[in-house]
């Protein structure tokens, strides 16, 4: 085993950080992440930025910032036209992708390469599912044609699946098995407890959690939550505060592209 481990050798270490949730998972990853990259020897920060933007959507600005706290690559999600300004910056931005099922002709990429501090090539791709959100492109077949064209440049490929329905995320992952090196889960917000690595050398988690307020509802003030339960009036949501969590799953990567470990990440956060 240690013999045949050596061989392979390992190629690239992941940290991919759960939905980023309006100034407060900003300032999380702000507080932490520099750091924890630097004690870890992480090569690669991606996130999902789809509620970066006070829980909807993107800013220019807002993405500068995070890339500034050492984000390499953001994914986004069904909140990705939130903020109309977007439109202006998401074509000359290739550390940005929205998802690639939207149809021809929709701004943005739904790909991008990105280079590991190693030196090798890594490929991220975003989709999403369409169990309860918009009915785009059919994920699996936009997916499997996707990872084709990504293969021809590097056996290192990351998939953010953007989906509500567990069900659609982990067919999805057994899809994707040893086609691609990992599929991570988002847009549920809840950190799910079943990351492993699949038969065919793909990691996979459901959902990698949230980065943002943790005494909330899905980063929402719990109070504006429970008054939408309640009464059935419309309400307008604003981000919660308090204490910060980080959610995310570190991936470890053999050389030839199959998946070597994956852990979830949960940690507090809190201002001096």
């Amino acid at each position: 085993m240690v013999t045949n481990l050596v061989r392979r050798g390992l190629q690239v270490k992941i940290l991919f950080l759960g939905d980023v949730v309006g100034r407060p998972g900003r300032q999380a990853i702000k507080m932490f992440l520099k750091n924890y990259v630097s004690e870890h020897c992480i090569d690669v920060v991606i996130a999902n930025g789809e509620n970066a933007a006070g829980g909807n959507g993107i800013t220019k600005e807002i993405a500068k910032e995070l890339f500034s706290y050492g984000i390499d690559a953001l994914s986004m999600g069904n909140h990705i036209w939130d903020k109309k300004e977007v439109l202006g910056f998401i074509d000359n931005e290739d550390r940005i992708i929205r998802p690639a099922n939207y149809p021809p002709g929709t701004p943005g990429k739904g790909y991008t390469i990105l280079k590991t501090k190693k030196g090798s090539k890594l490929g991220l791709l975003n989709l999403s599912g369409r169990v309860f959100l918009s009915n785009l492109d059919c994920p699996f077949r936009i997916g499997e044609q996707m990872v084709k064209e990504l293969q021809a440049i590097t056996k290192n490929i990351i998939v953010d699946f953007h989906a509500e329905a567990t069900s659609e995320k982990v067919a999805f992952g057994w899809f994707m098995d040893g086609k691609v090196s990992a599929v991570c889960g988002t847009h549920t917000h809840i950190q799910t407890s079943d990351y492993r690595i699949l038969p065919k050398g793909t990691a996979y988690i459901t959902d990698v959690g949230m980065t943002g307020p943790r005494d909330s509802v899905l980063g929402v003030k719990s109070e504006l939550v429970i008054k939408k339960f309640l009464t059935q009036m419309p309400v307008r949501f604003e981000v919660a505060s308090g204490i910060m969590q980080v959610n995310g799953v570190v991936i470890e990567l053999f050389a030839d592209g199959k998946a070597k470990h994956i852990e979830p990440l949960v940690l507090i956060v809190q201002e001096n």
